[in-house]
């Protein structure tokens, strides 16, 4: 498993991270109508996000809904609750969502997990689809598996088409499988008689109860797909507070590099004492009636500083490979990225790991209370600009 992940944060970190910088735009807003051409890669987050311009490199978007209406001539990195997909896209197309819908022509492989997923076009390279319904209507150039619970075919599969569903698989009249179709199902499926398949069909009768050895794979491959989609996240939110808040990102670096070795360690026990202390302290204030309100007010924002604390000390590590490597001190998003993948990583060795992270998160926690106090009671004119 510690394997994969790193392979995974290999995968998904953008070149920018590891090599030159390119042209490449990052934007973020609550509802973003992203009009304007970017020459490089573009990154786009919101809870709405409407691509309505052409990107010469890859896009990547996190969001409540992403529409994609205009050409990326590279890869597509979707992430989002829907999906739509209204243009072509020449690179690879690869989404995680509640409904993912791909309407033009794909030029490299496709692969999706969401509630639903529909492909109304050709796909020209390999699919990889896991979702509750799969419809696949426009054919494809390479091999094509499908995982779901009831799984539509149509169009042209110039390869191998391998198929598990849990409820019903059903081609469509004239599809025409050059290779062989494989699938695995409770019931055999609906094939009409226009409906050719060259390289012969095999089925494998499969009823709704899994096995033993199935269950434990499917639990294995369940703890793996929460392990993924939460360093995932992290990676992401570590970035977008890298991008959003640079100054604060900075701030708490500087306090790592400028301070002598009593001063961090103090700062460690501050951030310590108070993530110990703190849960004891609203449980006494919940014991009364008036306390309640309080306790739950400071809960909230303990567990808001404690997240932050996480985030914060991926992004210390990220500036930290930045000044060593780049001789840069200003921190960016992918700063945030590099460093919560390195963060994620030194968690997973045993012991040393989880006591040096929670270590790092003593000491952000810490950072951030000292400059949250230097904000509410400012010694010097510039104090609030650390968080712009």
């Amino acid at each position: 498993m510690r394997y994969l992940v790193i392979a995974l944060g290999l995968l998904l970190l953008p070149a920018g991270a590891f090599a030159a910088e390119s042209p490449a735009s990052f934007v973020a807003a609550r509802s973003l109508l992203a009009a304007s051409s970017s020459p490089g890669n573009a990154y786009a987050a919101g809870v709405s996000v409407v691509l309505t311009a052409p990107v010469a490199g890859d896009f990547s978007a996190l969001g409540g809904s992403i529409v994609t209406a205009a050409p990326v001539s590279g890869d597509d990195l979707l992430i989002a609750g829907s999906i739509s997909s209204r243009s072509p896209v020449t690179g690879d197309f690869r989404a995680i969502g509640g409904s993912i819908a791909a309407e033009e022509p794909i030029g490299g492989d496709l692969v999706a997990f969401g509630s639903s997923v529909y492909d109304t076009n050709h796909v020209g390279g390999s699919v990889f689809v896991a979702a509750v319904d799969v419809a696949m209507l426009g054919g494809a150039s390479g091999a094509v598996t499908l995982y779901g619970n009831t799984v539509s075919l149509a169009g042209d599969f110039e390869g191998n088409v391998t198929v598990v569903a849990g409820g019903h698989l059903t081609l469509a009249p004239n599809t025409v499988i050059h290779g062989r179709l494989s699938y695995e199902s409770p019931d055999p499926a609906t094939i009409p008689p226009s409906a050719t398949v060259a390289g012969g069909i095999k089925y494998t009768n499969a009823s709704f109860l899994p096995s033993t050895s199935t269950s434990r794979l499917l639990a294995f491959v369940s703890i793996g797909v929460f392990l993924i989609v939460r360093i995932l996240g992290a990676l992401i939110l570590a970035g977008l507070l890298a991008g959003l808040f640079p100054r604060l990102a900075e701030a708490v670096t500087e306090r790592a590099y400028r301070a002598r070795s009593r001063s961090i360690f103090l700062t460690a026990l501050l951030g310590f004492a108070a993530l110990v202390a703190t849960p004891i302290l609203f449980l006494l204030l919940a014991i009364t009636f008036v306390g309640i309100g309080l306790a739950l007010l400071l809960l909230v924002a303990y567990a808001l500083t404690a997240l932050l604390a996480l985030m914060y000390a991926g992004i210390l590590i990220g500036s930290a490979l930045a000044r060593r490597f780049r001789g840069r001190k200003t921190v960016r998003w992918h700063d945030g990225v590099l460093g919560m993948f390195v963060l994620s990583c030194i968690a997973l060795v045993p012991v040393i790991g989880p006591l040096l992270v929670f270590s790092l998160i003593a000491f952000s926690f810490g950072a951030l209370l000292l400059l949250f106090f230097d904000f509410a009671f400012p010694r010097e004119a510039e104090t609030s600009e650390m968080l712009y």
